[in-house]
């Protein structure tokens, strides 16, 4: 089962960009990366939304394949 997870490590690392840049971008620590990218935790909409501007990309393309 795919979760939103995976798709943000996928654009993290298309993007070029560390664990560590990226949370310094959303302004918030490595370990929450981690666990979004774990799928432990769900980043808030409004999280959702500078991930978008930060990529660059639809919400559409984020959610692509996602099974919930």
């Amino acid at each position: 089962m795919k979760g939103f997870g995976e798709n943000l490590k996928y654009y993290r690392k298309v993007n070029g960009i560390s664990q560590s840049e990226f949370a310094k971008k959303m302004q918030t620590t490595q370990q929450r990366v981690s666990e979004w990218e774990c799928n432990k935790v769900e980043p808030s909409l409004f999280n959702i939304i500078k991930i978008l501007k930060i990529f660059n990309i639809t919400f559409e393309e984020l959610i692509e394949g996602i099974d919930y």
